[in-house]
């Protein structure tokens, strides 16, 4: 599994309060295999948390990213780093 795309990564978390199979292969760019696995993970920590999600293939979108440790306040600033950067060029 790569590190996630920080645009990507900042864009579906304000998007989609809840990400599916799609969503978590366009994120890691997983096969179906290893997504369902890291996906596993996500549930299984909803479970616990009581939280059910509203689609039945999908999952907790601020749960996933605090399991698979995508702090999402420090991708914030590297994205608006970026942007910045891109700017200047």
């Amino acid at each position: 599994m790569r590190s996630p795309n920080i645009e990507t990564a900042v864009r579906l978390y304000y998007e989609k309060p809840e990400i599916t199979n799609a969503d978590i292969k366009e994120l890691f760019g997983t096969g179906e295999t290893q997504t369902i696995k890291i996906k596993r993970a996500v549930k299984e920590e909803m479970a616990k948390q009581g939280v059910k999600s509203w689609l039945p293939h999908s999952i907790n979108t601020r749960i996933a990213y605090k399991v698979w440790g995508i702090d999402i306040d420090d991708y914030e600033k590297r994205l608006k780093k970026l942007r910045a950067l891109a700017l200047e060029t």
